[in-house]
């Protein structure tokens, strides 16, 4: 409403918060700087959040015989609120870099910068701006594990963590979630993914057209091609709506740093961590 006092979200913090779990080397599931991450990330989340904890589940890969012992990190915001939204992104980073071109690098875990750390890096300056300023809403953050563990091909095979927190929900169900993922490429361009129009067209022409209300050049009000993300799950198991934010051309349609060792963070932008952050930082406290 008018002049509805609309906290600051800052890119720049959010950009340390990348830099911070990237610092950790690689975070996929059972490495050591995936164990250090997450208990960084339970930390810092301990210290905004009115709840924190975790949802342990176990994976085997029926692909390359791997068995792994996975976590998702929840976080509690405002949870007796009348509405409620999940924030929710991936926190794990692949452990192959299949998309290299030398085969010989293709079997080294990636850091993820961007499709990894990005997402969580909202997230983690959004429980900034919550914990300083009073929500009418309640949020709740659930960082994702296992969501990078599929097999190239096999799309459900991806997005174990939100598979599992969807048929197992450890929260009352949320009115609807909002996705992040590869939220961080300096050149950044999100059109509407395709499945989140399907599942929940209304939340996604609210929240394009306010992108377009702010001025954030990067949401771009044309449908992309559809994305398997965490919110397919969601949806699908849970019948939580749910949209995907995520700019899968990373860079751009013509070279690509995704299940690379090109994803770094000085492929990524605190200006583009700045508009997703703003948009939902508006989103959540413009909510009547």
């Amino acid at each position: 409403g008018c002049g509805k006092a609309i906290p600051e979200f800052s890119g720049d913090l959010s950009y340390t918060y990348l830099e911070k779990q990237c610092s950790f080397g690689p975070r996929n599931p059972g490495s050591d700087g995936y164990y250090a991450c997450m208990n960084y990330l339970i930390d810092e989340l301990n210290s905004k959040a009115d709840t924190v904890w975790t949802q342990p589940f176990k994976y085997v890969d029926p692909y390359r015989d791997g068995e792994y012992n996975l976590s998702n990190i929840i976080a509690r915001f405002n949870p007796n609120a009348e509405k409620q939204i999940l924030l929710g992104a991936h926190w794990d980073t692949r452990p192959w870099a299949d998309k290299e071109l030398n085969p010989e690098d293709r079997n080294k875990p990636i850091i993820g910068a961007n499709d990894g750390a990005s997402g969580v890096a909202v997230l983690l300056a959004l429980a900034d701006v919550f914990h300083n300023h009073d929500l009418t809403v309640g949020i709740t953050l659930v960082l994702f594990d296992g969501e990078d563990l599929g097999m190239s091909g096999e799309s459900e095979s991806y997005g174990q963590g939100s598979l599992f927190f969807s048929k197992n929900l450890p929260i009352p169900k949320p009115d609807y979630a909002i996705i992040l993922d590869m939220v961080g490429d300096t050149y950044l361009h999100l059109p509407i993914e395709r499945f989140s129009y399907q599942q929940a067209p209304r939340l996604v022409r609210s929240l394009w057209k306010l992108a377009n209300r702010l001025n954030l050049p990067a949401f771009d009000q044309s449908l992309g091609y559809p994305i398997y993300d965490d919110h397919v799950p969601l949806w699908k198991y849970a019948g939580i709506p749910a949209v995907d934010i995520i700019d899968f051309d990373y860079p751009n349609r013509y070279s690509n740093y995704w299940h690379t060792h090109q994803d770094l963070p000085d492929k990524c932008s605190s200006s583009s961590l700045d508009q997703v952050g703003t948009l939902l930082v508006n989103h959540i406290y413009g909510i009547e």
